[in-house]
């Protein structure tokens, strides 16, 4: 009877010794690989807040789907607040990033406009959550953006180099001179901007399926063809 007992003592040890192990073999992923666990959760928080919003965006919620704790969303971004601003931080270094690929300080200013238009129609096609995010934001009245050091650097950047474009246009004297790039941005972004977040109430107004793939090709078209002829000389 006492080796019985010693032998379940001795089971219950290497069971809670067991459990011990793989609580701490979750735990310490997060330790061992800061990086990985701030991208889990830069990546579960876009989904949560093109989902709901800052408002509606539940920290537990993100947590869970970063397969992480409250904790470690704390310690690395300070607040929900804090995080939201760094998923608006990585969701325009991501465009920024991706636009940098294009290269279009290399390439004749016809043929860099035509791609940068190109390039952003199909970015926003590609991820809708990045829009949803401009959504909810300028609900905000862009109050997180103000306060971004690295949105300011990204985006000054990249103006510089659509300017240079611009400029070499004028000096072979395909496109006007004097254009600002702010205002050429803008207008490819709001064609593929307005088309998208308005796509379901144009769609019933005007009685077109505007999501069809066809529609789809035939705006990418309209939208190259209108901001060349904007800048036309």
């Amino acid at each position: 009877m006492g080796t019985k007992r010693v032998g379940q003592a001795q089971v219950t040890i290497e069971n809670e010794t067991a459990g011990q192990a793989r609580r701490t073999r979750r735990a310490t992923p997060a330790l061992r690989d800061p990086l990985r666990t701030q991208a889990a959760i830069l990546d579960a928080a876009t989904v949560e807040f093109a989902e709901k919003g800052i408002g509606g965006a539940r920290v537990d919620a993100i947590a869970e789907r970063a397969g992480t704790n409250k904790r470690m969303l704390y310690h690395y971004f300070g607040d929900k607040e804090g995080l939201y601003v760094a998923v608006l931080e990585q969701a325009y270094r991501a465009i920024r990033t991706a636009e940098k690929d294009l290269d279009i300080a290399h390439k004749s200013p016809v043929e860099a406009l035509s791609e940068l238009s190109r390039f952003t129609w199909r970015y926003f096609l590609d991820h809708p959550e990045f829009i949803s995010l401009l959504n909810t934001e300028n609900l905000h009245r862009a109050s997180h953006l103000k306060g971004s050091r690295p949105i300011l650097e990204m985006h000054s950047n990249f103006v510089t180099e659509l300017k240079s474009v611009l400029e070499e246009g004028a000096r072979q004297g395909i496109f006007r001179a004097g254009i600002d790039p702010i205002n050429v941005y803008i207008s490819i972004a709001a064609l593929g901007y307005f088309y998208l977040s308005n796509r379901h109430t144009l769609s019933a107004i005007f009685d077109r399926d505007l999501e069809d793939k066809a529609r789809l090709e035939q705006w990418e078209s309209h939208i190259v063809a209108t901001i060349l002829a904007s800048v036309k000389a």
